[in-house]
């Protein structure tokens, strides 16, 4: 296989992705796929369930997460109405795995933007910068800031973001094209090329896939209108294009043909296993490890700790003999 999809989401991008983790793991494995991400939008829900159910069907998990970056600071005590870009933001290996868990933590502490069913967990540049290590970035869909910079006719602004990117993130920073069907989508993939090529920025193809697969676009559409409060009769609502779904290899290298060249296409649906084949498998379960206390020889760990609990009852309940306060709990406390 030459395409791995790495930009997915599933139920935990709430009312807003329709897929269950078991079956996107399925859907890749039907497909062939050596791997499979999940960037479900401002969480990582269900990366311990992905990398499960990836090791029981014996593929690599890719762990991520559709970030929300603003140019201000998230520590503005007066934040102003800030616009939020999407990126995507894979973990390479476990250094990258803590700093993408810290940068998601961070967020939902310090950086929520937005009310109601619009609130987003945002970072900062200098968020992402310190915690940068081990990360793997892509451009995400049209609400990422280079895709905005193009739409609004700034292509000097959308270079020098790609520049800041690839000075901070080296090879491990890649522009996104994406076709949902938009002539938005056209403008922005084929300006994206010819950004890559300008500043040796690799692209890649991907699907923003919210659901499994071209039959679960009905349900898909349901649940919109569960998040927005409309009904599916309503004409003027959110409504998605019925593309984004986990596709194949053979549909991904014809998406785009109506407006990249072929060798630009093959090269951009080769490099998402180039970054499949970047992330490293490392074990998120481990051993359980238990706290040492120093213990005197020949002390039996459990009396100690009865004797600690005892101890501790007393003091907190402000009781001073023990077998008192026993018999008053089994008198007032216990059945007969």
């Amino acid at each position: 296989m030459a395409f791995v999809p790495l930009h997915n989401h599933s139920d935990y991008s709430l009312l807003d992705g329709a897929s269950q983790i078991s079956k996107i793991v399925d859907r890749a494995c039907d497909l062939g796929m050596e791997s499979i991400a999940l960037t479900d939008h401002g969480v990582m829900y269900g990366v311990l369930d992905l990398v499960k159910k990836c090791k029981e069907k014996g593929i690599k998990p890719i762990i991520g997460n559709e970030m929300y970056v603003i140019n201000g600071s998230i520590d503005d005590p007066q934040p102003k109405k800030e616009k939020r870009y999407h990126l995507v933001v894979l973990a390479k290996n476990y250094t990258g795995y803590k700093n993408l868990v810290k940068l998601t933590t961070i967020s939902h502490l310090n950086g929520m933007r937005g009310r109601g069913i619009f609130s987003r967990p945002c970072i900062d540049k200098s968020l992402l910068s310190k915690y940068s290590d081990g990360l793997i970035v892509s451009t995400a869909c049209l609400g990422g800031e280079i895709p905005q910079a193009i739409l609004k006719g700034r292509l000097d602004v959308a270079e020098d973001i790609a520049v800041w990117y690839k000075k901070l993130f080296a090879d491990d920073f890649y522009l996104e094209i994406q076709d949902h069907g938009s002539i938005e989508d056209r403008i922005v993939n084929v300006e994206l090329i010819k950004i890559g090529k300008k500043h040796q920025v690799k692209v890649i193809a991907t699907n923003d896939a919210h659901y499994l697969s071209s039959m679960d676009v009905e349900a898909h559409d349901a649940l919109l209108c569960v998040l927005t409060g409309k009904l599916i009769s309503d004409e003027k609502r959110l409504r998605y294009t019925g593309t984004e779904y986990i596709k194949s290899e053979t549909e991904m290298l014809e998406l785009f043909k109506d407006h990249i060249d072929d060798e630009s296409i093959i090269e951009a649906v080769n490099n998402t296993v180039e970054i499949s084949q970047k992330v490293e498998e490392f074990d998120l379960f481990g051993n359980y490890r238990m706290p040492k206390f120093p213990l005197k020889e020949d002390t039996d760990s459990f009396s100690f700790l009865t004797q600690l609990s005892n101890k501790g009852l007393l003091k907190r309940l402000k009781k001073m003999i023990l077998q008192k306060l026993m018999r008053t709990i089994k008198k007032d406390y216990l059945p007969n």
